[in-house]
C-alpha cells in the first residue's frame, strides 16, 4: 500500500488498552527500526519470537474483543492463488453483531485443497509455493514489443516511395500527424491502463471495459479484423521480397504476382504452425537486433561513396541538390496526394497497444505501459524521420540503372533530371516513363543505398514476420475475450480454448482464413489503406473511453498517469474520424455502419454484463443533473404526474398488480415496487430486501419501475418508510396497495395495520389506490383449494403443492420475505399472464366518480386509454348515485358488532347500494374505478371501514379499482 509497514505486537492485559507511546514504538517505516517480521497478513510475532494466529492479532494489540483486521491486498484482489480460497476481510454484521466466538470464521481464514487452516498443516503436508511468473520491466515488456510491432513493412517497403511522391517535407507532415494521433492515443492508454490491470483483449478491454459493451463489442470486431488484415499486409511485404530477390536472380514461379500470392499463402502457413507452437521472448530480442543491425547498415551506406553501379540507380550519396528537389513533392499514379499516401502509411505507425496487452505480464504496468509506449512511439517516429531525410539526400527520384546511361558532350543540353550534374542522362526513361530505379520506381531502395544490403533483406524478413506474428496472436486473442463475454450469438464457437494456456485454435484458423484471403489480393497499395480506417476507428473509440470517462467525474476514475488531458483525448478522437474519411470516405462510411449496427444489437438485446463503465458513470451524472434541476422548477397542475408506490412485496409475486400500474406509468411517471420485509437486520433479510432479482423480474417483464425493498420489525414501519423515499420532485404521490380479501378471519391487530396504511398515506398527503380483483393478486393463490392464503413458508410450500391448511393468515406484504426470490426468477415454467397484458377491445371503462377528490378518479382512466391495449375501451363515468333506493341486504352477516352510531349507517346503507348498482350496470366493463370513501381515523373502526370496502367490491367480475385523491386538482379545466 505504499509504505514497508512493519509492526511487532505487545501482549496486553484483557479489557485493557495500550498507550500511544507504546503503539508507536512498535511500529517501524522503511525497515529503519523493529523486528524483521512484516505485516504481511499472515501471523504476527510477539518480541520473544512466538507467534500468535493472525485472527487473535487485532485483540491481543488493542485489548478489546473485535475482529478488524488490517488492510491486506487479497481483501481487493479478483483472482484466487491456485488451491486456496481467497482470502476476505469480516463483514460489518460480524463486527458489530454480538455472536458467539465460533460462529463466524476468523479474518484472513483461507481454505487450503486439504480444507485445512492454515495452522493444522503438517510437516508432511505442506503446500507447495507457487512459482512466480516472469515479470518484464518497461523495456523488454513494453518498449521492444511496441517498436517491433510498429517497424514493419511500410518502412523498408514503402517509406521511400512515399518521399518520392510527398516529399520530404510533406512526408515528414505525414509522419508526425500519424505519430499526433498515436501519441495522443498512446496517453490515452496510459491512462486507461493505469486504472486498473489490463487483461487479454487489448484495445477490446480497454474500451468495452471503459465505455461498456456497446462499443466495445463492435470495436473489438473490428480491431480483430483489422489484425488479421494486418497478417496479409506484412506478410505480403514479405512475400515481394523474396519475389524481387527471385526476380534478379532470374528465378520465377509463375509470374509476379502469383509468386507474391504463392511465397504468402505458404509464409501464412509457416506463421500458423509457429504460433500455435509459441515463440520465446528471445526470438523476439533476436528480431529487434536484426533490425537494429539494418538500420546500422542503412546509414553507414549512405555515407560510403557511391560506386558506378550505385549511381546508374539514382545513388548519389549527400547531396544538397538531390534534397532540395526532393523536399517538395511530385504526385504520380492514383495515390498521388497528400491521404493516399497518409492511408498507405499510417498502418506503420499502429502497434502502440503491445505493451499493454501484457500488463499482466510487467513488474509495475503503472509506469512500464506509459514509458515504453511513448518512448516506443519517439524512437519510431525519429527512425522515420531519418529515413525519409537521409533517403531523399542521396536518391533522384528516377534512374535508368542501365551503366551506358552517362553523360554525353552533344547531349548536355537536352539532358533531364537532376542527374545530369552528375554524370548521367536518364533522359529517355524519364520521358517515356520507363525508369526501373530510383525513389518514384523501386520499392526496394533502402537495399540500394546500404552498405551490405543483405543485412536490408534480413530487416525486412525481421520487421515484417515479427509484426505477423504479433498481428496473428493479437487478432484470435482479441477475438476470444469477445467471445467469452457473449456480447453476439454464434461466435462463441471460435472463443473455446485449448491447453493449458487457454489457447484459441479455432480463433487462429479464423484469422489465418482472413489473412490468406487478403494475401490473394498481392497488392500492398491496396491493404494498407483498408487497415488505415480500421486503426484510426479503434484509435477514434479509445481517446473517447479516455474522455468520457474523465468528463464523468466518477470516483472509479483514478489512473495513476497523470500526464494526459481529456481534451487532447478529444481532439486526436475527433481528428481521426476526420481521417477516416478524408481518406476514404466510403470505407469510413462502412466502418462507422459496422459499429452503429452492432452498437444497436447490443443495445437491443442488453448483455447481462456489469463492467462500471463511464456509460454508466454519464447516465448517473445526467439523471442526477436532471433531478437537481427540477428543483427550480414550481409545481404546476399541468405538469402533474401519477408517481406510484406500489405495495407488491417481491413484485414477481404479485404480476396482476404491478402490470396494472406499469400500463399508465409506463413512459409517462414513476413507479416504485416497494417491499418490506419483516423481522431484525440480518444478511438474511438485507439480501432478501434488495435482492437483484426482483430487477431482473421486471425487466424480464418489460416493466419500467424501480424496485425499493426495506427491513422493518412491522409492516405498518415499514411502510411508512416506503411512503417518505423519493428525490428531490422525484417522489411517489399516490400509493397503491391490494385489497385485504382475509380481513375476517385475521387478527383485529393485521386489520389495525392495512387501515393504518392507508391513515399514513392520508396524512403524507398521498392519494391512495386499492386494487382488488375476484381470482385475487396473489400468485400462489392458484395453487390454492379454498383460497386461503399460507402463514408461514411451510404454509406456502403445501399451497404450492395444493394442499392448504386452516390457519390465519397475515398481510401478503408481511409472508413475502419467507420465499426465494431468485426462484420466482429462475423458474423453468413462464410468469403468469394476468388479465391487463391482453387487448381489452372495445370494452367500457366504467368511472363512479362519487366524491370530488381533486380528479384523481378521473385522471387514471384517462391515462388507461392513452395506451394501445385501452385505447378502444369506452369511459363511462356515473355521478351521483345516491338517489337511488337503497336496501340492506346481505350486509348484516358480514358487518360485526358496534356502537350505534348514524353516522355508520348513512355510510353503511350507501355501500351495499352502490355495490348494487355496480352489478346492475357494469358486470361486462374492462375495469370499475370507484372513488373510495374514507374513515374517519379514531372513529371508525377498522373492521367497520373494511367491511364497508368488501361490501363495494364483492362479487364483481372486472377488476375494481377504488380511488381516493389527496384533495387536490389534478384535472386542467381552467388551466392556463
Amino acid at each position: 500500500f505504499g509504505l514497508p509497514l512493519q509492526m511487532e505486537e505487545v501482549p496486553a492485559a484483557p479489557n485493557e488498552g495500550i498507550s500511544l507511546s507504546a503503539l508507536r514504538s512498535q511500529f517501524s517505516v522503511n525497515g529503519e527500526e523493529g523486528p524483521k517480521y512484516g505485516f504481511d497478513g499472515s501471523k504476527y510475532h510477539y518480541g520473544d519470537g512466538t507467534s500468535v494466529a493472525s485472527q487473535n492479532s487485532s485483540q491481543i494489540l488493542t485489548g478489546y474483543d473485535t475482529l478488524d483486521v488490517g488492510p491486506n491486498y487479497d481483501f481487493y484482489a479478483n483472482t484466487n492463488a491456485q488451491g486456496r480460497v481467497r482470502r476476505s476481510r469480516p463483514s460489518l454484521f460480524q463486527l458489530h453483531s454480538n455472536i458467539e466466538e465460533d460462529s463466524c470464521p476468523p479474518p484472513l481464514y483461507e481454505e487450503t485443497n486439504t480444507g485445512r487452516a492454515p495452522g493444522d498443516s503438517s510437516e508432511d503436508d505442506v503446500e507447495e509455493p507457487q512459482s512466480e511468473p516472469t515479470r518484464f520491466g518497461w523495456v523488454k515488456g513494453v518498449m521492444i514489443r511496441c517498436m517491433l510491432n510498429i517497424w514493419g513493412v511500410i518502412l523498408y517497403l514503402r517509406l521511400p516511395w512515399i518521399t518520392a511522391q510527398a516529399g520530404i517535407g510533406l512526408t515528414w507532415v505525414i509522419i508526425l500527424l500519424s505519430s499526433c494521433i498515436t501519441g495522443i492515443t498512446g496517453l490515452s492508454t496510459s491512462a486507461i491502463a493505469t486504472n486498473g490491470r489490463v487483461k487479454g483483449g487489448g484495445t477490446y478491454f480497454l474500451i468495452s471495459r471503459s465505455l461498456g459493451p456497446e462499443l466495445g463489442g463492435s470495436i473489438g470486431l473490428i480491431f480483430a479484423f483489422a489484425n488479421a488484415v494486418a497478417v496479409a499486409m506484412h506478410t505480403v511485404g514479405f512475400a515481394e521480397t523474396v519475389q524481387a530477390l527471385m526476380q534478379e536472380s532470374g528465378a520465377s514461379i509463375v509470374d509476379p504476382i502469383n509468386d507474391i500470392r504463392i511465397i504468402g499463402v505458404i509464409t501464412v502457413t509457416c506463421l500458423l504452425a509457429i504460433s500455435l507452437a509459441g515463440m520465446e521472448w528471445e526470438a523476439k530480442v533476436l528480431f529487434f537486433i536484426v533490425i537494429l543491425v539494418s538500420f546500422a547498415n542503412y546509414i553507414v551506406g549512405t555515407i560510403i561513396p557511391a560506386t558506378p553501379q550505385k549511381q546508374a540507380k539514382g545513388f548519389f550519396s549527400y547531396q544538397a541538390d538531390i534534397f532540395a528537389e526532393n523536399f517538395v513533392p511530385n504526385w504520380r499514379g492514383p495515390e498521388g496526394n497528400f491521404f493516399g499516401m497518409f492511408s498507405i502509411f499510417f498502418p506503420s505507425a499502429t502497434g502502440i497497444l503491445a505493451g499493454a496487452n501484457i500488463s499482466g505480464d510487467l513488474k509495475d504496468p503503472t509506469v512500464a505501459i506509459p514509458r515504453g509506449t511513448l518512448m516506443a512511439i519517439f524512437w519510431t517516429t525519429l527512425s522515420y524521420l531519418i529515413i525519409a531525410a537521409t533517403i531523399g539526400a542521396c536518391l533522384v527520384r528516377d534512374a535508368s540503372g542501365i551503366m551506358n546511361d552517362t553523360l554525353a558532350m552533344s547531349s548536355a543540353d537536352s539532358c533531364q533530371g537532376l542527374a545530369c550534374q552528375y554524370g548521367w542522362d536518364f533522359t529517355d526513361c524519364i520521358t517515356n516513363r520507363t525508369c526501373t530505379y530510383g525513389l518514384s520506381n523501386q520499392y526496394q531502395s533502402m537495399s540500394l543505398v546500404s552498405g551490405f544490403a543483405p543485412l536490408i533483406t534480413a530487416g525486412i524478413f525481421g520487421a515484417t514476420l515479427s509484426s505477423a506474428l504479433a498481428c496473428l496472436v493479437s487478432a484470435p486473442k482479441v477475438f476470444q475475450c469477445l467471445c467469452k463475454d457473449n456480447l453476439y450469438p454464434v461466435i462463441g464457437f471460435f472463443g473455446k480454448g485449448n491447453g493449458k494456456n487457454d489457447e484459441p485454435i479455432r480463433g487462429y484458423v479464423l484469422a489465418y482464413i482472413i489473412a490468406v484471403c487478403f494475401v490473394l489480393i498481392a497488392e500492398l497499395n491496396t491493404i494498407a489503406p483498408i487497415i488505415s480506417n480500421f486503426f484510426l476507428c479503434s484509435y477514434a473509440l479509445i481517446n473517447f473511453s479516455c474522455f468520457h470517462a474523465s468528463i464523468t467525474n466518477s470516483p472509479g476514475w483514478r489512473p495513476s498517469f497523470r500526464f494526459y488531458s481529456k481534451w487532447m483525448s478529444l481532439l486526436g478522437a475527433v481528428v481521426s474520424v476526420i481521417i477516416m474519411f478524408l481518406l476514404t470516405w466510403w470505407a469510413a462510411l462502412i466502418a462507422i455502419g459496422i459499429v452503429i449496427f452492432l452498437l444497436g444489437y447490443v443495445l437491443y438485446k442488453r448483455p447481462s454484463v456489469n463492467w462500471g463503465s463511464s456509460v454508466q458513470a454519464g447516465s448517473y451524472n445526467m439523471a442526477l443533473s436532471y433531478c437537481v434541476s427540477l428543483n427550480q422548477v414550481d409545481d404546476h397542475i399541468k405538469n402533474y404526474r401519477p408517481q406510484c408506490l406500489v405495495l407488491t412485496g417481491p413484485p414477481s409475486c404479485r404480476p396482476a398488480l404491478v402490470d396494472f400500474v406499469g400500463t399508465f406509468t409506463k413512459n409517462l411517471s414513476l413507479m416504485i415496487c416497494g417491499n418490506v420485509v419483516t423481522g431484525g437486520p440480518s444478511p438474511a433479510t438485507l439480501d432478501t430486501a434488495s435482492s437483484n432479482s426482483h430487477v431482473t423480474w421486471l425487466n424480464k417483464r418489460q416493466i419500467k419501475s424501480f424496485y425499493h425493498g426495506v427491513v422493518a420489525n412491522d409492516l405498518r414501519t415499514g411502510v411508512k418508510m416506503l411512503l417518505q423515499v423519493g428525490l428531490g420532485r422525484i417522489r411517489p404521490n399516490v400509493l397503491l396497495t391490494g385489497f385485504k380479501r382475509d380481513w375476517r378471519k385475521d387478527k383485529p391487530s393485521c386489520i389495525d395495520n392495512y387501515i393504518g396504511i392507508l391513515h399514513d398515506a392520508f396524512d403524507l398527503q398521498y392519494g391512495v389506490c386499492v386494487l382488488r380483483m375476484r381470482e385475487g393478486l396473489d400468485v400462489f393463490r392458484q395453487a390454492q383449494t379454498h383460497g386461503e392464503e399460507p402463514n408461514n413458508q411451510e404454509d406456502f410450500m403445501q399451497a404450492q403443492r395444493g394442499v392448504s391448511t386452516p390457519v390465519s393468515p397475515l398481510h401478503p406484504l408481511q409472508i413475502f420475505h419467507v420465499l426465494d426470490p431468485d426462484a420466482m426468477v429462475t423458474e423453468p415454467q413462464p410468469q403468469p399472464s394476468t388479465v391487463f397484458q391482453s387487448q381489452q377491445g372495445k370494452k367500457t371503462i366504467d368511472v363512479y366518480w362519487l366524491f370530488d377528490d381533486g380528479g384523481l378518479t378521473l385522471l387514471l382512466p384517462y391515462l388507461l386509454t392513452r395506451k394501445k391495449r385501452w385505447a378502444r375501451c369506452k369511459v363511462r363515468v356515473f355521478v351521483d348515485v345516491e338517489h337511488l333506493v337503497m336496501t340492506v341486504s346481505l350486509f348484516s352477516d358480514r358487518l360485526v358488532t358496534f356502537p350505534s352510531k348514524c353516522v355508520f349507517v348513512h355510510q353503511t346503507l350507501r355501500q351495499i347500494r352502490l355495490n348494487e348498482v355496480l352489478q346492475d350496470y357494469s358486470r361486462d366493463a374492462a375495469i370499475i374505478i370507484v372513488t373510495m370513501p374514507v374513515g374517519r381515523r379514531g372513529q371508525c373502526p377498522s373492521a367497520l371501514y373494511m367491511a364497508w370496502l368488501e361490501t363495494l367490491s364483492r362479487d364483481l367480475r372486472p377488476p375494481v379499482l377504488l380511488v381516493r385523491g389527496n384533495q387536490e386538482n389534478v384535472l386542467t379545466f381552467y388551466c392556463q
